[in-house]
């Protein structure tokens, strides 16, 4: 297995898991917002810039336009002080649930590089949030950069999808995510319903996707060595376990 591969879920569930947090909740009600995509979508895409919403819906890729336009028009707020917002609401998670973790630095340490050998092409909401400062302590850096590697993997993702032949609606149906299953997860996306039936020829198509996108993220984590590889899973993995344990 790739070292891509290796940590995919870990840095997917811990990179999730500030946008449905206390931290996230507050933002929310900071910014007089009465729903969680207005906030998630003006926070995650803000550092797009203040553009039109259909250049968020190309980024964000997996969700349905008529949720993310009205989502990311809900909020008279600048796309800078929410991205600003939404970084805080990272850091300040990563605080709370990495605080007492020792390899917080090591983490950090070995994810910076990887972060800074990707190709950002075809992937903006990666470059945009690998652009944001880095924070000062250790377990708000190590939490902002397993978001940063996040965003690279699901840009990198939409790309596979569509290159082998898939619609992002049948992507989501297939791949859900570490905590719900597809159908549930196209629900809280905002995809209408009926859904169609998942053909074993489109989940074989979503498997393709899956290895296409471990191949074209490999060369960011070519910057490790194999006990450095060996370093950050076991790390990933204690830091998984300390922001699902509490």
């Amino acid at each position: 297995m790739s070292t891509a591969a290796a940590v995919k879920v870990q840095i997917q569930a811990i990179g999730a898991g500030f946008m449905f947090s206390r931290e996230s909740k507050a933002f929310g009600a900071a910014v007089g917002a009465t729903t969680f995509l207005g906030p998630y979508t003006r926070g995650r895409g803000g550092v797009l810039g203040d553009v039109d919403a259909d250049v968020v819906i190309s980024a964000f890729g997996f969700f349905p336009a008529e949720a993310i336009r009205p989502a990311w028009e809900s909020l008279d707020l600048p796309a800078e002080k929410a991205a600003a917002g939404y970084l805080g609401v990272c850091q300040d998670f990563g605080r709370r649930k990495l605080g007492g973790f020792d390899g917080a630095g090591r983490l950090a340490e070995l994810l910076a590089p990887v972060a800074a050998a990707a190709d950002p092409a075809g992937v903006a909401l990666f470059a945009g949030w690998r652009a944001l400062p880095l924070a000062a302590d250790d377990p708000a850096r190590a939490m902002q950069l397993i978001q940063v590697l996040r965003e690279l993997r699901g840009g990198l993702h939409l790309l596979a999808v569509r290159a082998h032949g898939l619609t992002p609606k049948q992507a989501v149906l297939i791949g859900g995510s570490p905590a719900k299953s597809g159908v549930d997860q196209a629900r809280s996306f905002g995809w209408p319903e009926p859904y169609e039936e998942i053909t074993p020829e489109l989940r074989q198509r979503w498997d393709a996707a899956e290895a296409t996108t471990d191949e074209l993220i490999a060369p960011a984590f070519a910057v490790l060595d194999e006990a450095q590889v060996v370093e950050l899973a076991e790390l990933l993995t204690t830091a998984y376990g300390l922001v699902y344990s509490r």
